[in-house]
């Protein structure tokens, strides 16, 4: 199974690297491509600046270049997009392949003082849900907002539909380098499965603070190890996922193992 992360700042309409990079990924026989948070519209704090109408208009040509995309090269897009319904915008996660679109509305979302996109954003607060999982080229994958990665709940599902990969688009930024590639090896590893995770480049100037957001976007193995980066440049990383090296990492560490025994004794008590 061969996917690509790709790193970029904010695409305007009149770009043309959705369709360069689809272009290559498509040679090099990759499946599936995830991208970065706030690559489809500009960054949170330009965004809430822009008049709805033209995040709207923005949306919609993405989707459709999206679209375009995945069928002509027979890919599956995963990425961040706002949507606009009554003038109220919404965070979501789409998917894009080459016969159906798949929305997923983010559950968490940012809420400090700096950068709330809770309050900003039209998304429900309610009982929390699984994240969006399906199956490409025999793996199931799970995707999740970079904010969500936080919280142990929208990892219950990971383990109870045996998801193979969980695809992480963000946007971190300030110093969080390290803390990032610690927290994403430690989930890998405690739930034996693979991550991909696509940050976005690029800098936001404002009156308080310079975001300059560091790329680093990984892909990590089920025993908690990164086995390829990128820079902090515009890049595309292209990966294979091994099904092989997968059962080994589940069958010699034992976590699913051990929590299917308990959970087939919970069952039958």
């Amino acid at each position: 199974m061969r996917c690509a992360l790709l790193q970029l700042p904010s695409i305007g309409m009149g770009s043309n690297k959705l369709d360069n990079y689809a272009r290559v990924a498509h040679q090099k026989g990759v499946n599936l491509v995830v991208m970065g948070e706030y690559l489809l519209n500009p960054f949170f704090k330009e965004l809430v600046h822009t008049p709805v109408s033209m995040i709207a208009e923005q949306s919609a040509h993405q989707i459709e270049t999206l679209k375009s995309l995945a069928e002509k090269y027979n890919l599956v897009f995963i990425a961040p997009i706002v949507t606009v319904k009554k003038k109220e915008c919404t965070k979501m996660i789409v998917k894009v392949g080459p016969r159906s679109v798949t929305y997923y509305p983010q559950q968490f979302l940012i809420n400090y003082p700096h950068w709330n996109e809770e309050k900003f954003f039209n998304n429900p607060i309610e009982a929390l849900k699984p994240p969006m999982i399906f199956a490409v080229g025999g793996f199931k994958f799970a995707v999740m907002g970079g904010f969500e990665v936080h919280f142990d709940s929208m990892w219950d599902a990971v383990d109870a539909k045996s998801v193979d990969a969980v695809l992480i688009p963000s946007a971190s930024t300030f110093e969080s380098h390290n803390r990032w590639r610690e927290l994403l090896k430690t989930r890998a590893f405690t739930h034996n499965c693979y991550i991909l995770r696509a940050n976005r480049v690029g800098e936001y100037f404002d009156e308080k603070h310079a975001w300059k957001f560091y790329g680093d976007s990984m892909v990590i193995s089920p025993d908690g190890e990164i086995e390829a980066d990128l820079g902090n440049t515009e890049e595309l990383l292209i990966v294979d996922l091994d099904r092989k090296s997968l059962i080994e990492s589940r069958k010699g560490w034992g976590f699913k193992e051990a929590m299917r025994k308990r959970n087939a004794h919970r069952m039958n008590t």
